[in-house]
């Protein structure tokens, strides 16, 4: 799997001269792990033809259901469908056509009648609501800052102490 940063995030990541990036790293870390699952995910429209009797339904061979997915694919699915239920409707569909189908950002504002521009603000807060459920943040903070992953508050010795002779 590549690193893969949708076209339309990756220009407003780069720096222009005198200006800072409209997206900041976090945004396009957020963008670049949401591209991976859509990719794990087998949702992207296939640019070439295959002849695969699973695909084209030819002999033993319907279409794809569900149940023909692999563990990887429905677990993308699943982390697809998570996030899309915590996300406003507009942050949603505009990361889908974005990170997912890979379109444009002045296709998607004409194709929703939005002004010109508006698209940038609604894929920023898309971004920064992304980047807050992978738990990626602008600054990178310390120890004291992080959540604690585990139920123990602090770990246990590995080896127990030795008593000096």
């Amino acid at each position: 799997m590549t690193d893969y940063l949708p076209e339309a995030v990756g220009r407003l990541t780069a720096a222009r001269r005198d200006t800072a990036p409209f997206l900041q790293a976090h945004h396009a870390e957020a963008a670049r792990r949401l591209a991976r699952v859509f990719e794990r995910a087998h949702l992207r429209q296939r640019v070439t033809m295959s002849y695969d009797p699973k695909r084209t339904g030819g002999r033993n061979g319907g279409s794809p259901v569900q149940g023909e997915l692999s563990a990887s694919a429905a677990d993308a699915r699943k982390h697809l469908a998570d996030i899309a239920a915590l996300m406003p409707a507009d942050c949603w569909t505009v990361l889908f056509d974005i990170c997912g189908l890979d379109r444009g950002l002045q296709d998607v504002e004409v194709e929703r009648d939005w002004p010109r521009r508006g698209g940038k603000m609604v894929l920023r807060i898309a971004l920064s609501h992304l980047a807050a459920h992978y738990g990626l943040e602008a600054e990178a903070r310390g120890r004291e800052a992080m959540r604690q992953r585990s139920w123990l508050s602090e770990r246990a010795p590995m080896f127990a102490p030795s008593e000096a002779s």
